[in-house]
């Protein structure tokens, strides 16, 4: 076994971070990618001739990715162009019910309160100091932290600190407190929306997920080539400080040894001998034996209730008239407690809300572009693309449904629609044993967030990274998972090595209590 070999299956923001870091350090890295190119769920689709992303589209907390750029020697901006955006996202419910909130907040409070009066800016004040609140509670503390339970989470907040605590509400729901700020259902389902960021329905979600809009206030950005131009960019750091890419390369088993991870097994049968293995990979595929019956072990097993929402999601290259689209766009159903019902019943929501990146909509206001643009449509769908085989009825119904949407805030679409459709069934093959689910497990009920899984497993020298483990599913939350992965496990060959130099009683050496612990 080459002394030291790093393989990490996936090249998704998780594991091209871990490489990125891992290389720079030094290390000998080997990230095998079953697809062509870099990014995992940030992915790229041609349709009628024009690149669109297909995955993620809001990037927010920059500075994750501006501190992860300079641990491996580079610099963000000499990879990526990126801009502020005006507007961080243009709401509506019918042809005269439109909000937008901006970057200013002082905008963002005045376009409230000619939306829905005095008393909701009001609201919108507090709402906004309390996110903030609970975001500065949990940042430092287990966002960007080790996974960690709740007497640990005390610790590191502080004992003393008990009204803190109680502050991070996380036993009331996010829709029950959201309605302590604003009245009208619609600012409740503006801001209950954040919740399907990370998969969820904010009636389920804690109120701690209010966090979510204290990051998106702090900046949205627009990068050129889309969020896949990010995933390129961590590519050329990771190679440029020594790690080697094997894409077409399909990881079929993790190779066990003596108990640890000892490589992996691709399914060409070529063996990558490895001391330690990162999987960036939803857990669920651990879990489910897609990587080898013994490292199934490695990981607990999450049931299939507990996943994140999936998505019935349109790439389209089509003319759009009546609306004025900016780059993100929601339009919001009348009843949104009924949209999660039916989800939730494991079916397609009647009257859905839609949100439409629109990716050629750079500047606020800009005009329409000339002939066709760039469009991700996504309306929310359950996540049993495993045990639902979705019909062309109910694939033409969404997209009706849809439409309709649509029509009523003032949007046209061009008909027939230029487009690549993914159903759970799709998102399913691409993301094996999730049934589609984007966000890995949802994050319902006060403990779901201590749920997830750890950069560590069971079986030593074998991590986790990714969307769907620790700190969470988002851009920046892969990228902090990437950067946990490579940060446990140096720290756990420096223990190991520390341990193996520790001479014992006949000769013989103890595993560290760190390298044996589990996530």
């Amino acid at each position: 076994m080459p002394d030291g070999r790093i393989a990490i299956i996936g090249a998704g923001i998780g594991g091209l971070v871990s490489a990125a870091l891992l290389a720079a350090r030094g290390q000998a890295v080997t990230v095998i990618e079953k697809e062509q190119t870099p990014g995992g769920k940030v992915r790229r689709v041609n349709v009628d001739g024009a690149e669109i992303d297909g995955g993620p589209t809001v990037f927010t907390l920059r500075d994750v990715f501006d501190e992860i750029f300079d641990s491996a020697g580079a610099s963000l901006d000499d990879h990526v162009t990126m801009r502020r955006a005006d507007i961080l996202a243009r709401h509506a419910w019918g042809p005269d019910e439109r909000l937008d909130l901006f970057a200013d907040p002082v905008q963002s409070e005045a376009a409230i309160g000619e939306f829905a009066g005095a008393r909701a800016a009001r609201g919108f004040r507090t709402f906004s100091a309390e996110a903030r609140r609970i975001y500065d509670l949990l940042d430092a503390s287990f966002l960007r932290a080790s996974k960690t339970w709740p007497p640990g989470l005390m610790q590191r907040i502080g004992l003393w600190r008990i009204g803190a605590l109680i502050a991070l509400r996380p036993y009331e729901s996010l829709w029950q407190v959201l309605g302590e700020h604003f009245r009208g259902p619609r600012l409740q389902q503006l801001f209950g929306r954040y919740s399907t960021y990370c998969g969820s329905s904010p009636f389920q979600t804690p109120a701690t997920l209010m966090l979510i809009a204290h990051v998106e206030s702090q900046g949205v950005w627009l990068v050129d080539g889309g969020i896949s131009a990010l995933a390129e960019a961590l590519a050329t750091v990771a190679r440029k400080n020594g790690a080697v890419f094997r894409y077409g390369e399909t990881a079929q088993e993790i190779a066990i040894e003596n108990n640890r991870a000892a490589g992996v097994r691709l399914a060409s049968g070529e063996h990558i001998a490895a001391e330690t293995v990162i999987a960036n990979a939803d857990p669920a595929a651990i879990a489910h034996g897609r990587f080898g019956e013994t490292a199934s072990h490695a990981v607990r097993k999450t049931p299939a209730r507990s996943r994140s929402l999936s998505a019935f999601t349109w790439l389209a290259h089509a003319r759009t008239s009546g609306f004025p689209l900016v780059r993100h766009n929601v339009f919001f159903s009348p009843d949104y407690r009924q949209e999660f019902r039916d989800i939730n019943r494991g079916g397609l929501p009647s009257d859905p809300s839609v949100y439409i990146c629109g990716q050629d909509r750079d500047a606020s206001d800009a005009p329409c572009p000339e002939g066709r643009e760039r469009l991700q449509i996504i309306v929310n769908a359950p996540a049993n693309g495993d045990t639902h085989e979705y019909t062309q009825m109910e694939k033409d119904g969404c997209a009706t449904h849809m439409m309709e949407s649509l029509a009523r805030c003032g949007l046209e679409l061009e008909r027939p629609l230029p487009h690549e459709l993914a159903t759970p069934n799709e998102f399913e093959a691409l993301f094996p044993s999730t049934g589609g689910a984007l966000y890995g497990q949802a994050s319902h009920g006060w403990a779901a967030s201590f749920l997830r899984q750890s950069a560590r497993t069971r079986i030593p020298g074998l991590y986790c990274a990714g969307g769907s483990t620790h700190p969470g599913a988002g851009v920046p939350m892969a990228a902090l998972s990437g950067r946990l992965a490579a940060e446990t496990l140096m720290q756990d060959r420096a223990s190991t090595a520390s341990s193996r130099r520790r001479a014992m009683a006949g000769g013989m050496s103890t595993r560290s209590a760190t390298t044996a612990s589990s996530g």
